[in-house]
């Protein structure tokens, strides 16, 4: 087997990895795609499968809610952000991108149930506005180069989404966006310490495994545990060794030359 075939080759996994994070997208939308023709050959009222606020019947909008939409410009107007979206968060944030998904998608269902207007919320776009959320919060939790980086994209590219939230707006259920927002910052605050590996690189010094050692602080680790009481003993008796050393061993400025 030659180099570039290896398992451990760079280009292979990245290659790997780039398609395993299209697939649950690319479900996802095909998903809601096939819904939506459904929707079209059967002429079913959308919104009888939306999220109707504190209505029993309208539970099942938590899970049918955000595959449901009212048009193809609907569907379309959140089918390329949804699918960039959770590719981003499936690529970048592998560890967490499936529990965050889903996290997101039944939390903002549920918020919604409980605090949104008592009409029929419908759309993928609470998910959408989660997501967004979810991947700019990163950037503000974990620290991290490309977290940081993956939040000034985030926010370059959806920056104007951010008016959605404003309540008020005719056929918009803004609940759905500012619910869905405040969601993927939970989510995101939720997971903020389950590092990737490329960003736990970030904070472990790369020659420590070389040398044997633990990377050093630039103070001891010990040097607020200590009491004012410890350091001052410390300090005479430190004082005390250099004069027994001097004792015996006088420096020269203090030689009797003649």
């Amino acid at each position: 087997m030659s180099f570039i075939d290896s398992e451990t080759d760079s280009l292979s996994l990245t290659k790997r990895h780039l398609v395993e994070s299209l697939r649950f997208p690319l479900l996802i939308i095909v998903f809601i795609w096939l819904v939506h023709l459904w929707q079209m050959a059967d002429g079913f009222d959308p919104g009888l499968y939306g999220i109707m606020s504190r209505r029993l019947w309208g539970l099942r909008g938590i899970v049918t809610g955000p595959l449901v939409h009212g048009s193809w410009k609907h569907l379309i107007s959140n089918t390329v952000p949804l699918f960039v979206l959770t590719f981003m968060a499936f690529y970048f944030y592998k560890k967490v991108a499936l529990q965050a998904f889903w996290m997101i998608y039944f939390l903002t269902g549920i918020t919604v149930w409980f605090f949104a207007r008592p009409v029929s919320h419908i759309g993928a776009s609470g998910v959408v506005y989660g997501l967004v959320a979810f991947i700019f919060w990163n950037g503000i939790f974990r620290r991290s180069f490309r977290s940081i980086i993956l939040a000034a994209i985030v926010m370059l590219l959806y920056s104007g989404m951010f008016m959605g939230v404003l309540p008020d707006q005719e056929g918009i259920s803004w609940e759905s966006h500012l619910l869905g927002s405040l969601v993927g910052i939970f989510v995101a605050y939720i997971f903020k310490a389950v590092l990737e590996d490329e960003e736990q690189k970030e904070h472990h010094d790369p020659f420590a495994d070389e040398r044997g050692i633990e990377k050093q602080s630039f103070l001891p680790p010990d040097v607020f545990e200590k009491t004012k009481a410890q350091r001052a003993f410390e300090a005479e008796e430190e004082a005390r060794q250099r004069r027994e050393s001097e004792r015996f061993f006088p420096p020269f400025w203090h030689s009797d030359m003649t």
